[in-house]
């Protein structure tokens, strides 16, 4: 979790183990599909069109408790971008990932904590893999690696390369991005929520296309002994039901005016009304996860989007959407 200077009905499945980690504007009675075939990364979707990271969140009712949840994570907090083009503290600003091809070898992972919740290796991270925060960090340490030969998703958390070629790391989590499959229940992946990371990151390349066409990913400083769908995991031991639950689905309010923004943060605007984020982990409030990368404006994205203040959103009950509680599928018009 990284805690920076300022800036559906609960299912209440109790796991173990952790990483640091009313009416709305429609009556849910239709939701539109997704435009195009949903995100893509260099030949993989990043997961199918129908999964419920790619599902449009911006008709359906809210949750009961969304005035409580946003209450409990700040009305006055701001939005922050915890992404951009420089350092923080000696490390890239944003969680990195790298993509490899097919013939990448595979190395060892040597399981220092969650273990007996982490899918075993090898897995193919290259030596020189970039780490969340840089080598020399203190923190998550996040890595994340897409073989675009198989199209499968490798995260880890508290990752460190070791000198025979393998990787150290407390958890891990592989999955296949055209698949719907979600961890076993009352597990954590690489984050506490037990989902993936990649899927919820603000991406250069989306922005610069002009569409982001999936939900993101959110911190909040105190959560909820709880998760809900599609999460699998909680980190917290408090049952105040004021607090949300990891997985909570949060949407920026169908009202709010982007007219006085500029192009790129209306992109990330406009996906944060339709796509709405997913609560992932605790950390500082409403900070909005995405990928380093040098074409950032990074006085830009925080002077803009410090402009949202926590009351500008409002959590979504996105049970409608649900299939099945062990698939990530969202039901479809």
């Amino acid at each position: 979790m990284r805690f920076l200077p300022a800036g559906l009905l609960v299912l209440a499945l109790w796991g173990c183990g952790a990483p640091g980690g009313a009416d709305g504007p429609g009556d849910g009675s239709a939701f539109p599909p997704n435009p195009g075939d949903g995100p893509s990364l260099e030949g993989c979707p990043v997961f199918p069109a129908d999964n419920v990271w790619n599902a449009a969140v911006d008709r359906l009712p809210l949750d009961p408790r969304s005035e409580d949840y946003v209450a409990s994570i700040g009305h006055g907090e701001t939005l922050h971008p915890d992404f951009g083009s420089g350092t923080w503290d000696g490390g890239p600003i944003g969680i990195p990932f790298v993509v490899v091809p097919g013939s990448q070898p595979q190395v060892r992972i040597v399981f220092t904590a969650y273990g007996h919740e982490s899918d075993p290796g090898p897995y193919p991270v290259p030596a020189d893999a970039p780490i969340e925060g840089g080598t020399g960090s203190d923190g998550d340490r996040h890595v994340l690696v897409v073989d675009r030969g198989a199209c499968v998703l490798y995260e880890l958390y508290r990752a460190f390369h070791n000198r025979d070629g393998s990787w150290s790391a407390d958890s891990a989590a592989r999955y296949d991005l055209r698949s719907h499959a979600l961890r076993p229940a009352g597990w954590t992946s690489a984050d506490a929520a037990g989902l993936p990371i990649l899927p919820g990151l603000v991406r250069h390349e989306e922005v610069a296309a002009g569409e982001i066409r999936h939900a993101l990913r959110f911190t909040a400083p105190r959560t909820r002994r709880a998760y809900v769908w599609p999460a699998r995991h909680f980190p917290s031991s408090r049952n105040d039901a004021n607090l949300p639950p990891m997985g909570q689905r949060f949407r920026l309010r169908a009202g709010f005016d982007l007219s006085g923004f500029s192009r790129d943060t209306q992109v990330i605007l406009r996906a944060l009304q339709r796509y709405g984020m997913l609560l992932a982990d605790n950390g500082s409030a409403w900070f909005l996860s995405g990928a380093p990368h040098p074409s950032w404006n990074d006085g830009q994205l925080v002077s803009e989007l410090r402009r949202v203040r926590g009351s500008d959103f409002e959590a979504v009950d996105v049970q409608a959407l649900l299939v099945d509680l062990d698939s990530g599928q969202a039901r479809q018009p």
